[in-house]
């Protein structure tokens, strides 16, 4: 045996990797077996028409759905044979969530980290903390129920941060957010990769992809057609390229019948 070669350490596996997830709905193939890795440590974006199989591919990474074949690793831990372990490790905060809204914003958060197993003071500590930070200090008392959907949006990150996660999967986690908390959403996550965590992120806003992240894969009929750094799928203009990969074609003039009237 080399000793040398023995010495070196196992490259650092991906916070997140796919491989040959495939599901079906009925007729429908939603995702086709495709393998994407995303690197430890960096702001990935996940990008794709309506109906291209973003969402069902997160949540099959992630233990939400079960897959028809295939499975996850999260930095190299099966999520389907050891969910435990895995989702450990995970924060999540799936599109279209239903949270426990007859909870305060933080009572909701404290649950979310109770739930864990986590000791009840760091809990404390960490729901004043992330109200903070969010910019929901003031409502923390309010019901989840009342809160604005921007509001919700918010809240529903601090119970995917609060037992500190070193991956973070959110989807379209920008989408009915007001600027002010947009700008608050991105400071935390920012913040979260610069010190060495990992963001997954969906969103349909290409400009918003090309600012924040650093990789960007792109899915189209539940195929995976585009993955790598910003650089090298947009190559300075991601949303001219993808609408390239994905066939998109431009739509030119309006309805010849939709026009002011003047009578």
């Amino acid at each position: 045996m080399d000793v040398a070669a023995a010495a070196t350490p196992d490259p650092i596996p991906p916070a997140l990797r796919t491989w040959g997830l495939f599901k079906r709905f009925g007729a429908k193939v939603a995702v086709q077996q495709f393998e994407l890795s995303i690197p430890a440590g960096s702001y990935f974006g996940i990008v794709g028409p309506n109906g291209a199989g973003k969402t069902t591919t997160l949540s099959m990474a992630t233990g939400l759905l079960a897959p028809d074949a295939g499975t996850a690793y999260v930095h190299g831990v099966d999520v389907w044979r050891d969910p435990h372990t895995a989702k450990r490790q995970l924060g999540i905060l799936p599109d279209g969530f239903r949270l426990f809204d007859r909870l305060t914003g933080a009572e909701l958060v404290t649950y979310a980290g109770l739930l864990r197993g986590m000791d009840p003071a760091v809990v404390t500590q960490r729901t004043d903390d992330l109200l903070g930070v969010l910019g929901l200090q003031d409502d923390a008392g309010k019901l989840v129920a009342d809160y604005s959907a921007g509001m919700t949006k918010k809240i529903g990150l601090a119970t995917a941060m609060v037992h500190a996660p070193s991956v973070l999967v959110l989807d379209e986690p920008f989408e009915s957010v007001d600027p002010v908390s947009a700008a608050h959403i991105r400071g935390l996550l920012g913040d979260f990769v610069a010190n060495g965590g990992t963001v997954v992120l969906s969103s349909h806003v290409m400009e918003l992809v090309e600012r924040l992240c650093t990789h960007v894969a792109v899915i189209n009929d539940g195929a995976l057609v585009a993955s790598g750094t910003i650089d090298e799928v947009g190559g300075g203009n991601l949303e001219a390229r993808f609408a390239q990969l994905v066939g998109a074609t431009e739509a030119m003039g309006g309805l010849p019948w939709l026009r002011p009237s003047r009578d």
